[in-house]
């Protein structure tokens, strides 16, 4: 690991996941001073209080239209880092945080509560961009024996967002009456500090010479990335990735539904990023605070408790960085969705059991922890860093757009309809999360191959034999390569 390359890293991640898990978090807290400020606004306008249907009309619509903003997003993905780049599209992406940033801040002095609403639209597409382009980014950028370590360092900094907005928004500090318009402000200075320093690194270099045909602003980034003269393997890596793109033609997202030779990438992408949200993560942390109280934590203490949860989670996501490399992604995954399985099932039982048996609340209490730790070790940070392996780069952008797409939708289905489930089937609603962690796991268990410490290439053959398709052998790719500068100079002193 570089200097440059954790830099980088750093400076991404916090610029871009470190907002889009801050955002996820940020108006819980706050919510019952914010809907006094939408009845308040309203009461001054036509000299009657808000109606509750419409106050919960308004306060749903500032939820879900950050996950609906994040769809958006996600389909921009595509367009966006083609035209303008990983590293362009992540600076432009800072302007949609800091307008929504500075209009959310002065919603109160404005008197308008509807700009809040806008704002977390303008923020979901910011997160949406954000949550496919910064792993996209940072995969291209990292030697494959640290490719999942670096890849999983933007869901650490998600988790460090959350455990943020949820220390910031105590009662103590910001998440009341005069401080929530300052807590959902603070969003903007993250983007600020990335697009003051993102533009001195250097772009993705596999988009440099893959997409934009320049070897030497390929070399000169991989040079100062990996902080030795001599790359040409992973240039020579770059043009046989490079030349078996060009025998399939120019990837669009309806390619990724017709190209045989993607048909299991993209399926493997669908189940994993379905998988992730609709396995009840929302849900889990809906039910938390009762389950808290239950337990017999205090109404007002359920905050703190939550701040704990929440550092629990950077812990785990943490080691997740250290251990990916050694144990390899397919094993996270499937340890990850085990847990959040066998958290669903045992948290049925505790919860119907917990006004009969008085040591069931506890147990309630050690599933969510239990779910919320196998989420982060695996189901969280691994589809990422899987969609950077299983593509080359001219099919990479569609796929995190379709991946991103199936997240935010999967995202916004579990929000809506949740809240419908629990009220028909109360605690069975889990059972129904417990049986799609299953059916992921078994679907990782036999399709989804181990990536680690593999080359892109490496991985594209090992899904053609699975798509029972053919390409074409890197040695022969390899005699049609335009030689490096370093090969060159071995070639003309060999020949001397």
């Amino acid at each position: 690991m570089t200097l440059p390359l954790a830099l980088v890293a750093l400076i991404s991640a916090f610029g871009s996941s470190f907002q889009y898990g801050y955002n996820v978090s940020v108006i819980n807290s706050p919510a019952p001073y914010m809907q006094e400020f939408y009845n308040r606004t309203h009461l001054a306008r036509t000299g009657v209080p808000m109606d509750s249907s419409s106050q919960t009309l308004l306060w749903s619509l500032t939820v879900s239209m950050f996950p609906l903003g994040g769809l958006l997003g996600s389909l921009l993905v595509w367009p966006m880092v083609n035209s303008c780049g990983r590293k362009g599209t992540l600076l432009i992406n800072n302007l949609f945080s800091m307008a929504a940033a500075i209009l959310m801040a002065t919603s109160e002095l404005a008197k308008t509560f509807e700009v809040i609403i806008l704002s977390r639209v303008v923020m979901g597409i910011f997160a949406g961009l954000a949550s496919n382009v910064v792993p996209m980014f940072l995969g291209e950028m990292s030697p494959r024996n640290l490719r999942g370590a670096v890849g999983v360092v933007p869901q650490l900094f998600i988790t460090l967002g959350i455990l943020a907005a949820q220390i910031f928004g105590l009662h103590s500090i910001l998440g009341n009456a005069e401080g929530w318009p300052v807590l959902l402000g603070l969003t903007g200075i993250p983007s600020l500090i990335q697009l003051l320093t993102l533009p001195f690194f250097p772009e993705s270099p596999r988009h440099l010479l893959i997409q934009k045909g320049s070897e030497e602003q390929a070399r000169r980034a991989l040079q100062r990335l990996r902080g030795r003269e001599d790359v040409d393997e992973e240039i020579q890596e770059m043009y046989q990735e490079d030349q078996s793109e060009k025998e399939e033609g120019q990837f669009s997202v309806l390619s990724l539904f017709t190209l045989r030779g993607l048909r299991w990438q993209l399926i493997s992408i669908i189940v994993m990023m379905a998988g992730q949200q609709l396995s009840g993560v929302n849900g889990v942390f809906y039910y938390a605070d009762r389950i808290f109280q239950s337990a017999g934590v205090h109404s007002s203490s359920v905050q703190y408790v939550t701040v704990a949860i929440g550092a629990i989670n950077v812990l785990v996501t943490l080691l997740a960085v250290f251990i990916v490399e050694s144990l390899g992604r397919r094993i996270l995954l499937l340890a990850g969705f085990v847990l959040c399985s066998a958290s669903c099932a045992v948290l049925t039982v505790a919860l119907n059991l917990q006004s009969s048996v008085s040591w069931m609340s506890y147990l309630s209490t050690v599933c969510v922890i239990a779910y919320i730790t196998g989420h982060t070790i695996g189901p969280s940070p691994i589809p990422a860093v899987v969609i950077t392996e299983m593509f080359l780069q001219s099919s990479r952008p569609a796929a995190f757009m379709v991946g991103g797409s199936v997240h935010w939708l999967s995202n916004f289905t579990v929000g809506l309809l949740f809240l419908y489930l629990e009220a028909g089937l109360g605690p069975y609603s889990f059972l129904i999360f417990c049986a799609i962690c299953m059916a992921t796991v078994l679907y990782i268990f036999f399709i989804v191959p181990e990536t680690k410490n593999k080359t892109f290439m490496e991985i594209n053959r090992i899904m053609a034999k699975r798509n029972k398709v053919e390409i074409q052998e890197s040695k022969e790719l390899k005699d049609s390569y335009p030689l490096g500068k370093q090969e060159e100079k071995k070639v003309l002193s060999s020949s001397e």
